[in-house]
């Protein structure tokens, strides 16, 4: 394992085949929940991998049941009203999506189970997204009483629709493997006792390819989402606002309940 890696101690890294990096997001108990440190290293990594001259594909998966369940109640509840977390958040949630995007390796998503929130930026960011047919891809902003910030603004109508984008994204309503295969939010469902060997093979592929030729076609297709950025910046700042609402106090409150929320009926916008 390169040494480059080691200070990453939040996620869960292999070499599964030759030139090829694994991440695994290592929570099981938590759903492969993010906590703060966890959003701080899935940030910065992206940046080594891109300088990393031995590594040509990145798979990244959850360990046990879940992709990723998303922030870590502790992170949430940390950021209410403060407004050093949420500016911190803020920024790391902007260079997470734009170092996903420029780095230059192709990344690969086995997503297996729940995929949600900043766990879920990775796995549908991902160059090639796989999903089990037991994912439940799910963005819950709305849900938790802010904007759907993330990346889901600028790649849900990319991959989808405008219309299934709202749909999807206003209702929190989840998405189970094969419906996101059928409406292009991922590159392809397939069984979950194949998934892993699934990303293995495409990974295995891509690493042998011409390096030049797929790292040029990813930045060029990439420059669809550069060019949306100012929709991404707006998101995310919507979202970062939130935290300073009541809304998100009754999200948080209703989540732990395991309840609906109430949230107000009236809104100054």
């Amino acid at each position: 394992m390169s040494d480059r890696y080691k200070k990453y101690h939040k996620l869960k890294f292999d070499y599964p085949a030759e030139r090829v990096l694994r991440i695994t997001f290592d929570r099981p108990e938590t759903f492969n929940s993010v906590d703060a440190e966890t959003h701080t290293q899935m940030t910065d990594l992206w940046l080594d991998i891109d300088r990393d001259p031995d590594i040509n594909a990145v798979i990244v998966t959850g360990a046990g049941k879940a992709f990723s369940a998303g922030g870590d109640f502790s992170l949430i509840e940390n950021m209410i009203g403060n407004s050093t977390e949420i500016m911190k958040t803020w920024k790391e949630a902007k260079d997470l999506v734009y170092n996903i995007i420029n780095c230059n390796k192709p990344i690969i998503s086995a997503i297996n189970g729940p995929a949600a929130g900043a766990g879920l930026v990775v796995g549908i960011l991902a160059d090639i997204s796989i999903a089990g047919k037991k994912a439940r891809i799910v963005d819950g902003h709305p849900r938790l009483g802010v904007a759907a910030g993330d990346v889901a603004a600028i790649i849900w109508p990319l991959l989808t629709s405008m219309a299934k984008a709202k749909y999807y994204l206003l209702t929190c309503r989840q998405v189970t493997g094969e419906e996101a295969e059928r409406i292009g939010l991922v590159s392809m469902c397939v069984e979950d006792d194949v998934l892993q060997q699934t990303a293995l093979d495409v990974a295995v592929e891509l690493a042998n390819g011409s390096q030049s030729a797929i790292r040029w076609t990813k930045y060029s297709l990439n420059n669809w989402m550069r060019q949306a950025g100012p929709i991404f910046d707006a998101s995310t700042a919507f979202e970062m606002l939130g935290f300073l609402s009541e809304d998100v106090k009754e999200g948080v409150r209703s989540h732990r309940e395991k309840r609906a929320p109430k949230f107000r009926k009236d809104c100054p916008l």
